[in-house]
């Protein structure tokens, strides 16, 4: 086995302390990623569940309700709140417009 380490005592013992620190350095690394992640996994699990159905709202004087989503559905716009299953069938048979992408309809009892 090649011997490439030096072979006086005092670069012996530099050497190890450097590399003590680098050690040290990896396991605080190493303590930080995993406090990292259980944070973001108990952040997960504390996240509450999207509403089952929101509203899009309208701009303007009262911010009236303009179009219908299933709870999570990405066209949504920034401007909405949760309704509850009756409210949303209110809101469709009112005439607010469906999405047509998530097709909140059939899943409140609606059909066409």
């Amino acid at each position: 086995m090649p011997d490439d380490l030096p072979p006086d005592l005092p670069r012996l013992e530099a050497l190890r302390v450097w590399h003590r620190l680098w050690l040290e350095r990896i396991d605080q690394k190493i303590e930080a990623l995993r406090v990292r992640d259980a944070e973001r996994e108990r952040g997960e699990q504390a996240r509450p569940a999207p509403p089952e159905w929101i509203v899009e709202l309208g701009i303007g004087d009262g911010r009236p309700p303009v179009e219908l989503h299933v709870g999570g559905c990405y066209a949504a716009g920034k401007r909405r709140r949760p309704v509850e299953a009756e409210e949303a069938r209110r809101l469709l048979a009112s005439g607010i417009r469906a999405c047509t992408h998530c097709t909140p309809g059939p899943g409140l009892g609606i059909t066409g």
